[in-house]
């Protein structure tokens, strides 16, 4: 018995591996073991450095709303990127889908124009031997 795996499925498998590596490498290597939170976001990093350079430094704003504690946001931010996550899921769906109708509906009338024709071209096939005796007369 053989299995055969189509391109597609190798790709998929592939991105798959290079997500999970991604994940699993920081934490299997020990990147930021120096430091006392070793995965905060950008903005955190940005503000330490910030902090560092210049201590006197007051931000232009203040956020509009700010969750009790880091759980709650980092909820806040999952959710976020789930909403993000499911629009671009449902818009390539979309387009996905009305490509796919599209050459269903090209193939359907593909194939009811042979149909439509195949009558016409038996009628020629039948009636060819008085139309192909009257074209070497002339």
């Amino acid at each position: 018995m053989s299995f055969t795996v189509s391109r597609n499925t190798k790709i998929n498998a592939l991105l798959l591996l290079v997500v999970a590596a991604l994940a699993v490498l920081p934490l299997a290597l020990g990147l930021g073991d120096h430091k006392e939170e070793p995965f905060t976001g950008a903005d955190a990093e940005a503000e330490t450095a910030i902090t560092e350079l210049q201590p006197d430094y007051e931000p232009w704003f203040s956020p509009l709303y700010e969750p009790p504690s880091g759980e709650i946001e980092s909820a806040l931010f999952a959710l976020q990127a789930a909403l993000g996550a499911g629009v671009l899921a449902y818009y390539f769906g979309v387009r996905r889908g009305r490509r796919q109708g599209e050459a269903r509906a090209l193939a359907k009338a593909s194939e009811t124009a042979v149909v439509a024709e195949t009558p016409v071209v038996a009628e020629t096939a039948a009636g060819s031997g008085s139309a192909a005796a009257g074209d070497k007369d002339a």
